[in-house]
């Protein structure tokens, strides 16, 4: 519902005042809708980056599109890298891997699609991103964050080797496969000529021939970890048949018919798309052509491998159906280029199928069932089929190693894995820990907002073991049972979203938790005590003005306050189908009720976001020249640039750097590490404090974009 209002908002607002704008003498191009995007939730524009930012008459325009990507409402992408996750056909049941998920557009879009039913406020599917880069994953946290949802986890692994996982089923741990896959490797990215100035002076065909082993070890990764009758979609934004319908050629060669090629020719329909090419030649940087391996001289043999050739065959290729593999070329709709080839798997990888070389390597201890086995090459291997039940031996020797893992699993803790096991770079996490059923903690949080006996507090963690727990988090409960079964083997970057956070005042109160804006649409539906109904008059009051007396709401509202206590409360605003000129989609934010005032704790861009949304204006011009700036800006824009006294740090800082991106015109997909990334633990009361952290954070980030090469 709330982006069928930005739609609205877009159209009859922002779209209609670029018409007959002219920027530097040349008439501003409307933005078009593209014809192959559901629902017009997906838009084209013409304008540049650096028009964007530096024209006047553009300000207004760029304002919108950076404050509400920041919140997470719209996301600016390449339009033709949106095309992966529509042809994943994602409902929000399906375990979802990410295979090389940074910068996190594609993730955004598969978390949308999960939570298609806003009304469900656990989905029973999830997404795990992964990407091999450290701090790309925290990019990726920034992308994923702003679409608060408690089913994304962000890992941090090579993703051509990356861990079996498991998860506890009635009981018994079973081998976690998933049912989509996405799988855009790392490319030379030739397709982005158009845009990447660098293809043309960098581009040689040696990019591609370092690339074919690396692309199709994920894949064939990819696909093992494939539930089967499951779907894996592999994506490229290249065009040479190298890196695209070799790999995949060389993928449905190995399966041996446990893989077939979807036809999706009547899928995004509109989309114009070329087939897959099944005859192509292998050439050296030194312009030498090959039509056949057994042409390559042996001094070329490591350069050029057998799997880069087609497949000479005929009936097999045939049978492969390469021509249903898509290749979108950059002049037919004005995009970049890309290729995409659906898998569905339907039946075990022929590799997968032998027993495990148990001697190799020793067994995970799962009931009756061993899960992973070393393979020859190194990789592992996954059984999908029960094996014999273990000796005696192995089990005690298994028992021995994992009694140290049991012991904190029972405490619900889960920490990085040791580094024996892995060699960790970047940032050492915080262990999640997750709220223990008898916590003291939890009885006064579950008395004071009345929570509904369904409410599931077993999916409620920190980030601390020891010391005062200072904000929850909340995920799903599929995600807690990965969390849980593999913490040794897998580096979790972030999960969870956060719900209450610590405020030493609402002790008096009766609770020492407020609600979180971030989590408010997933707690909402099991508060049942403090809520507020409000009118859309109240909800413009409480966006606009910093501390408002009770006396400035209507009298209905100011009822409702009058026998609730003091501390943290919901405030929901309900459309009325009636008045279609308002707002049609419903507001829940979090507010606190202080003895005669009431007041929302909103972050700045969210409450831009919902004043546009009712048609207030909130645009305001950055313009040096502008002394008086102060006082000629109207009421609602000062009260809005106050600082939220009483917010925690994470949002001060979470305010000045959006502040800092938009001034220095950084696109907020490019920024790295958010500060609610890395969490906040001690509240600092001093302004001042908070502004010197954020600003040398700030520093920080930009030198990290430097040299973050952003894949999209």
């Amino acid at each position: 519902s709330h982006a069928k209002e930005i739609l609205h908002c877009l159209k009859e607002k922002y779209f209609k005042e670029l018409q007959d704008l002219e920027v530097d003498g040349q008439k501003v191009e409307m933005p078009q809708s593209l014809s192959w995007y559901p629902e017009e939730l997906a838009w084209h524009t013409n304008l540049s980056r650096k028009i964007l930012r530096k024209s006047p008459q553009l300000e207004k325009f760029h304002q919108f599109l950076v404050s509400e990507t920041e919140c997470g409402n719209i996301s600016r992408q390449e339009a033709v890298s949106m095309i992966p996750p529509l042809l994943l056909n994602v409902n929000p049941h399906h375990k979802i891997l990410d295979m090389c998920a940074a910068p996190g557009s594609k993730t955004a879009q598969l978390i949308e699609m999960l939570h298609a039913d806003m009304n469900v406020p656990f989905p029973k599917g999830f997404v795990i991103a992964n990407d091999v880069d450290n701090k790309r994953c925290y990019l990726l946290v920034h992308q994923a964050k702003r679409l608060n949802s408690p089913c994304i986890m962000v890992v941090n692994h090579d993703a051509s080797s990356i861990p079996n996982l498991q998860i506890d089923v009635d009981g018994r741990k079973e081998v976690l496969f998933y049912d989509r896959i996405l799988c855009d490797v790392p490319c030379s990215g030739d397709g982005t000529m158009r845009k990447n100035i660098d293809v043309w002076k960098k581009w040689t065909t040696q990019n591609s021939l370092q690339l074919h082993g690396l692309q199709l070890r994920i894949a064939t990764r990819g696909v093992e970890q494939l539930a089967e009758g499951g779907r894996m979609v592999y994506s490229t934004c290249s065009l040479n048949p190298i890196e695209n319908e070799a790999v995949i050629a060389s993928l449905l060669e190995k399966s041996q018919g446990a893989l077939e090629l979807a036809d999706v020719s009547s899928e995004l329909p509109g989309l114009k798309r070329m087939p897959g090419i099944t005859k192509w030649k292998v050439m050296l940087k030194d312009g030498q052509w090959f039509e056949e391996w057994k042409d390559v001289p042996s001094n070329r043999q490591t350069q050029i491998r057998p799997t880069m050739f087609p497949v000479k065959d005929e009936d097999k290729l045939k049978a492969m159906n390469l021509e249903r593999c898509l290749r979108i070329l950059p002049h037919h709709q004005n995009t970049g280029g890309f290729f995409v080839a659906v898998l569905i798997k339907k039946s075990p990888m022929p590799w997968n199928k032998r027993q495990p070389k148990v001697h190799q390597k020793l067994p995970q201890r799962t009931g009756d069932t061993e899960v992973t086995a070393a393979n020859s090459d190194g990789s592992e291997s996954i059984t999908e089929e029960p094996t014999l039940a273990e000796n005696e031996e192995s089990k005690k020797m298994q028992e021995l190693q994992n009694s140290d893992t049991e012991q904190s699993k029972k405490e619900g803790v889960c920490g990085p894995p040791p580094s024996k096991k892995m060699k960790l770079f970047g940032f050492k996490e915080d262990p999640f820990v997750f709220l223990p059923e008898d916590d003291p903690l939890f009885l006064p949080i579950q008395k004071f907002y009345a929570l509904d006996p369904s409410f599931p507090k077993m999916n409620l963690l920190t980030r601390t073991q020891e010391g005062k727990k200072r904000q929850l988090y909340m995920v799903s409960k599929e995600l807690r049972n990965v969390l849980l079964n593999n913490s040794e083997k897998m580096k979790v970057i972030n999960t969870g979203i956060k719900v209450w956070s610590r405020n030493s005042d609402g002790e008096q109160f009766g609770c020492a938790f407020r609600l979180a804006q971030e989590g408010i649409y997933t707690l909402y539906p099991f508060i049942h005590a403090r809520i507020i109904n409000v009118c859309i008059e109240d909800v413009k009051i409480l966006l606009t003005q910093e501390n408002p007396f009770l006396s400035k709401f209507s009298s209905e509202t100011q009822k409702k306050v009058k026998g609730m206590a003091m501390g943290s409360i919901v405030l929901k605003y309900d459309p009325d189908p009636e008045k279609p000129d308002d707002l049609q989609c419903p507001i829940v934010l979090c507010g606190w009720q202080g003895k005669t005032s009431l007041r929302a704790f909103v972050p700045k861009n969210e409450r831009l976001h919902y004043l546009r949304m009712m048609g207030v204006e909130v645009f305001k011009a950055k313009r040096k020249e502008e002394e008086s700036e102060s006082k000629t800006e109207e009421e609602v824009q000062h009260r809005l640039a106050q600082t939220e006294e009483g917010m925690d740090v994470e949002d001060k800082e979470h305010n000045l750097v959006t502040q800092m991106e938009a001034e220095i015109g950084e696109e907020s997909s490019h920024s790295p590490v958010e500060s609610s990334t890395m969490e906040v633990e001690n509240k600092i009361e001093d302004l001042d404090q908070s502004s010197k952290n954020a600003n040398s954070y700030v520093s920080q980030k930009s030198k990290d974009t430097d040299t973050s090469d952003v894949k999209d």
